[in-house]
């Protein structure tokens, strides 16, 4: 059995060969499907990997809660956004304090630059998030020192040749010193350019509001997360008065698990539409297998006459088609790896071998082969060899 497959591959690679042209124009088609599924997928994979890194850097046991409140109420005052951090199974929160105003910076007016407001316990959380000095600390929120951090971008603008370290910058007529360096890739500075970071009491103050409408609350290891999110759900329901739509309550690993489910969803879908390219493919190849037959009518005459079973006839015809069209696979994925790595690099996204994408290519590959190529292998070896050397 091993040396009739052997010679079948031997004969069919000699066949393909012979007619190169045929055979890439047969080829192409599988070819362009694999490509679309590979690409397609793997890209997908890419972004949403990328994505799901960002939202994993937050924590799996962070809620992000957005309490915007109503026309009564707007926020929450600084004691009931404490109190939130005192609910069993809540281990702190940070708020987030946004607004943009122009600063000075050596003597120069900088416009529209960025202000964000943290406390102590985000650093307490995300250490690693500062390149250069250090966070803020409990003193310096609860005294509202005038320290600063700035990310990486403001200190490539603006402090090009000096360390950033003890420089001052004056916000809202108040100097402010720079203690510590962000990364630009920091989930707290997430806007695009220059920013600056203060005590989130500051920035309050300098908007002129006392209520805190965005925080992050960081639940303890092993606590129920569903009971949690009820407890603190059942504060703010008290602070609102129970009112409707005044607050929510995002969980970071529900996000992670949606995410996820919508990119394999995405994928089998995407899967789906490239599978259309594929079974023209298949049509082509089948197309080729049965002109094949036609042509070499006498060459299957001779072999039955030679005592070659309708099997072995059968076998041959069926592995060319598989040799076809894991030749149109393989270079598929190739070419959608390819693909996938330039548009990587476009979108400025890791790069992320699909391997699901791959074994579909694979199996999709194998799968069309079989089943284009059984009909003609099934129709030569059904060819009566005294009529197949007669119409030589």
């Amino acid at each position: 059995m091993l040396t009739l497959i052997k010679e079948s591959i031997r004969m069919s690679w000699h066949n393909i060969a012979h007619n190169k042209m045929r055979s890439f124009l047969t080829t192409l088609g599988i070819t362009i499907g694999i490509t679309a599924i590979i690409a397609l997928i793997t890209i997908v994979s890419s972004v949403t990997t990328s994505l799901m890194s960002e939202f994993s850097s937050l924590g799996t046991n962070t809620l992000s809660i957005s309490a915007q409140g109503s026309s009564l109420k707007q926020g929450l005052s600084d004691e009931e956004f404490i109190s939130i951090g005192t609910i069993e199974g809540v281990e702190g929160v940070a708020p987030s304090v946004n607004m943009k105003t122009d600063l000075v910076v050596n003597g120069e007016k900088i416009e529209n630059i960025s202000i964000e407001g943290k406390n102590e316990t985000y650093f307490q959380r995300n250490a690693d998030s500062i390149s250069e000095g250090r966070g803020l600390n409990l003193l310096d929120v609860r005294d509202k020192n005038t320290v600063c951090l700035v990310n990486e971008s403001f200190v490539d603008a603006y402090f090009p040749h000096t360390d950033p370290l003890g420089q001052t910058i004056i916000i809202k007529g108040i100097r402010y010193e720079v203690v510590g360096v962000m990364e630009d890739s920091s989930s707290v500075i997430a806007t695009s350019g220059s920013s600056v970071l203060l005590p989130y009491k500051n920035v309050l103050a300098m908007n002129g509001s006392a209520t805190i409408t965005s925080f992050e609350a960081y639940m303890a290891e092993g606590s129920n997360s569903s009971q949690v999110i009820a407890n603190i759900e059942a504060a703010l329901d008290g602070f609102f008065n129970y009112k409707d739509n005044t607050y929510k309550v995002t969980n970071m690993q529900s996000m992670l698990d949606m995410m996820n489910t919508m990119q394999t969803t995405l994928s089998m879908m995407l899967a789906g539409i490239a599978s259309i390219a594929l079974l023209v493919g298949g049509i082509g190849i089948m197309n080729m297998m049965l002109v094949s037959v036609t042509e070499r009518t006498t060459e299957i005459g001779l072999r039955k006459a030679l005592g070659a079973r309708p099997s072995d006839i059968q076998l041959q015809f069926v592995v060319e088609a598989l040799i076809l069209s894991l030749i149109g696979g393989v270079i598929g994925i190739i070419l959608g790896l390819g693909i996938s790595f330039a548009a990587a690099a476009l979108l400025d996204t890791a790069f992320t071998i699909s391997w699901l994408a791959i074994g579909l290519g694979v199996g999709f590959s194998f799968v069309v082969g079989l089943l284009f190529g059984w009909a003609p292998a099934r129709k030569a070896s059904r060819l009566n060899p005294i009529d197949a050397l007669r119409s030589n």
